[in-house]
């Protein structure tokens, strides 16, 4: 494997991740949470819509949307058309888009068992040199736009790497496509200072918090928990740690960072509907008693015995 988080042929199968990527979701409410705060508000917001088209940036293995199409399944009237525009970072080798072109085939097989319209487009290259064109959007339909961005922007170089900002240029772009909603999750973290010494310190605090929350939840010889600890929690401290410059892509920003960002990139945020967030919160009971569920003025924040891991944001650009 290697530290800047691509995968090698040394690394776990997908059928591997998708185990340990279930033992999470089964002990850990973050994941359950984020998908279920994002696909309700885009259910709310593409309540009447005869099409919706979501940008998904970071959509990897596509986990969240088999139960928004299950929803949208049912919705009263008939489904709406789904179109998801699946972005990821290339893969290395020759066939950078290989993943999130089966994942898209892994949706287009579930939505047509469940009679739901479905197209799907990948797009595997740096976000920053993504252009508005290669989006497809198509203003003269009757089509809701979702832009959805989970716990993934924090994998772009930041100001301190290149001088025009990789991060700036995808807010930039998103403002362009002027979405109905923009989904936003962070990862919240302060370990990206350039300094090493200060950035060891702060992943150490926040890893072994994740660390403690695995110990108090799985068996420590449990493989799903191995694998997981392995492929999604020790690959990014790897990465921290050990990588500087360009190679080194976990470089999260709390959630104040990220908002006052968007504010200076033209965003205001909007609410998220409460009946969302009390979905949200009523999930916590089937969990640990140390997971917490709190809120931030608009932010929904996701953590463990005071950590904040996760902050949930929805945001509209402003019209010039």
């Amino acid at each position: 494997m290697l530290l800047s988080g691509h995968v090698t042929q040394n690394s776990s199968t997908a059928a591997e991740i998708l185990k340990a990527y279930e033992l999470y979701v089964t002990i850990c409410p973050f994941r359950k949470m984020t998908n279920l705060c994002g696909s309700r508000t885009i259910a709310r917001v593409a309540d009447k819509a005869a099409s919706v088209h979501i940008i998904d940036f970071g959509i990897s293995y596509g986990f969240q949307w088999p139960c928004f199409i299950y929803r949208q399944s049912l919705r009263p009237g008939g489904p709406p058309r789904i179109r998801i525009t699946g972005i990821e970072l290339p893969q290395p080798g020759f066939r950078p888009a290989e993943r999130i072109e089966e994942t898209g085939r892994r949706l287009k097989r579930l939505a047509d068992r469940m009679n739901v319209p479905f197209e799907y487009d990948a797009i595997a290259q740096k976000w920053e040199t993504i252009q508005y064109e290669d989006l497809k959007i198509d203003r003269d339909r009757d089509e809701v736009i979702v832009v959805n961005c989970m716990d993934r922007l924090k994998n772009l170089p930041d100001d301190t790497v290149v001088q025009n900002s990789p991060r700036d240029a995808v807010l930039k772009l998103i403002k362009r496509i002027n979405p109905d909603v923009f989904l936003h999750g962070v990862r919240n973290g302060s370990f990206n200072a350039p300094f090493f010494v200060t950035r060891f310190r702060e992943a150490l605090f926040h890893y072994s918090a994740y660390f403690d929350m695995l110990e108090a939840n799985a068996p420590r010889e449990d493989q799903e928990r191995l694998v997981f600890e392995r492929e999604m929690i020790g690959r990014d401290a790897m990465n921290v740690v050990a990588c500087e410059g360009a190679e080194r892509i976990e470089r999260p920003e709390t959630y104040k960072q990220w908002r006052m960002r968007s504010l200076r990139m033209g965003f205001r945020q909007i609410p998220l509907h409460q009946s969302v967030i009390e979905k949200v919160k009523s999930i916590k009971p089937d969990y640990h008693k140390d997971f917490i569920v709190d809120e931030d003025g608009q932010w929904l924040l996701l953590g463990w015995k005071g950590k904040i891991f996760h902050a949930i944001s929805a945001w509209k650009p402003v019209q010039e």
